[in-house]
């Protein structure tokens, strides 16, 4: 057991209930040695509202409502493209950079890499990385518990959006507190985006995404604010969102049918690849978070294979095949295809090349 989880309680919250990094697991087939099942749960208690948010997140949707509205009938086509381009780039942010590289360190990037990744996160406004990345690996230690930011058990509207409505559970705080973040904190990058990100998520988010179309392509103020900054941050807001409530109850669990997780196309072309949350919670060390698949539902993916064909990616993790099949064997609900072999998404690189890709030679 890691040294920052020690702090066991009697109650169920403080139970370990989830691998964040390859160093958890306790199984031959990335798995702890514990039924974790009994300790998942949520506390019948009466949630606190904060009405701040509830107000400013109801505006957002309606002027995100709005900004659809205007997409079809003022917007010019390059304010629809420029929102189309802005959306990708904060969906990298998260994806590529908040979620696979900082969260669960399932890959390393070099400083080039690290600055655009960050930028792309600021246009998202999901708060600081830091801040997501602390969150989501408690999300993965404690899932499906009161220490769970987004615990899918309450629910598919708090797993979605309630979860930012309310007060967090004491329990998340704690927890939180108590993971080892030193990697983090170390990254220059990273920290630097937490020390000014109310200077610079205003800016990329909210000021040059309204005035760049007015300025370039002489697009109304109204359309420029509805369509390219409301709508697209709202937008990409819900698609995040639903891994944490669609990718948690509606697919398949060839992976492991002990846990909420579902593998989800829909949510994983929406999200560049993180609706195959099944296996993603199975093995989270894993870049591509997926077994395999091709690019189109899996652009992360691809963004990072590009940048590790010029080494400012590398020592990219992945799952050996006899693992997998091991774990599909003992836990999963029997709608795995094959353990992959042979389906139709697996291309002929992922069938040569499927042990620790791209690994950084000495």
């Amino acid at each position: 057991m890691p040294p920052y989880f020690k702090d066991n309680m009697d109650d169920g919250s403080s139970k370990q209930t989830g691998v964040l990094f390859e160093a958890d697991a306790e199984t031959m087939d990335g798995d702890l040695a514990i039924d974790t099942a009994q300790f998942k749960r949520a506390e019948d208690r009466k949630l606190p509202w904060v009405w701040r948010n509830i107000i400013l997140f109801a505006y957002v949707h309606l002027a995100a409502l709005y900004g659809l509205y205007l997409i079809f009938t003022q917007a010019k086509f390059a304010t629809t493209l420029f929102s189309a381009v802005l959306y990708t780039c904060g969906m990298l942010g998260i994806t590529g950079g908040a979620h696979r590289l900082w969260a669960h360190r399932s890959y390393k990037a070099k400083w080039p890499l690290r600055l655009i990744l960050i930028v792309f996160n600021t246009v998202a406004f999901q708060d600081a990385a830091y801040h997501w990345a602390r969150d989501h690996r408690v999300h993965h230690k404690f899932s499906e518990t009161d220490a769970d930011p987004h615990n899918a058990t309450r629910g598919f509207f708090f797993s979605h959006v309630g979860w930012l409505l309310c007060k967090k559970h004491p329990d998340v705080k704690e927890k939180g507190k108590g993971l080892d973040l030193s990697d983090l904190r170390a990254d220059r990058i990273l920290m630097f985006q937490r020390k000014h990100y109310y200077v610079m998520m205003p800016l990329a988010c909210f000021i040059l995404p309204t005035v760049i179309p007015k300025m370039c392509w002489d697009e109304s103020l109204m359309c420029s604010w509805f369509v390219a900054t409301m709508f697209r941050w709202c937008f990409q807001l819900n698609m995040t969102w639903l891994v944490n409530s669609a990718a948690h109850k509606y697919g398949g669990k060839p992976y492991d049918s002990s846990m909420n997780p579902v593998q989800n196309a829909g949510v994983a072309a929406m999200t560049f690849g993180e609706g195959w949350h099944n296996y993603h919670h199975v093995f989270p060390w894993d870049y591509k978070t997926a077994e395999w698949g091709n690019y189109s539902l899996n652009l992360t993916t691809a963004f990072i294979d590009l940048f590790a064909k010029i080494g400012w990616a590398y020592d990219l993790k992945s799952v050996s095949p006899d693992i997998i099949k091991r774990r599909v064997q003992r836990t999963g609900d029997g709608t795995h295809e094959l353990w992959g072999w042979g389906d139709k998404d697996l291309t002929a690189e992922d069938a040569k090349n499927v042990l620790f890709v791209d690994k950084k030679r000495d």
